[in-house]
């Protein structure tokens, strides 16, 4: 018997392909990767780059709640970026959503995301 579980909720966007919006296995979540989709509209949140990335936050925030945990249970973040130039903008988004000890991560620089978002993220979290 399997102890994986799907973990869902209509507070973050809904999966638009063959995925899940995370799934728990043991005391560990992956989370799938978060674009700025408003979850209500499943429309691309407009504005400057920093209203996309606080949507992805939103929108990972609400994905570990839904498992049980919450943003400081991530230990593995990963970022994707169209434009690196935005890397500053993230760190001092983060800062407000984070405290230390921060989570591992990565930032990497991409040529396109789904939907032509310029943010997405994705995460691993550890339950206790």
């Amino acid at each position: 018997m399997s102890n994986k579980s799907i973990i869902q909720t209509p507070n973050a966007p809904a999966a638009i392909g063959t995925y899940s919006q995370a799934v728990k296995a043991g005391d560990t979540v992956y989370v799938s990767g978060q674009i700025p989709l408003d979850p209500a509209s499943m429309e691309l949140v407009s504005g400057p780059i920093n209203k996309q990335i606080e949507q992805v936050f939103d929108n990972l925030s609400a994905v570990c709640e839904a498992a049980s945990g919450t943003l400081q249970d991530i230990v593995k973040l990963n970022i994707y970026l169209t434009d690196l130039g935005n890397f500053a903008t993230v760190n001092e988004i983060m800062a407000t959503y984070f405290k230390t000890p921060y989570p591992a991560r990565a930032a990497v620089g991409v040529a396109s995301l789904p939907k032509a978002s310029e943010v997405e993220m994705d995460a691993i979290l550890v339950l206790n």
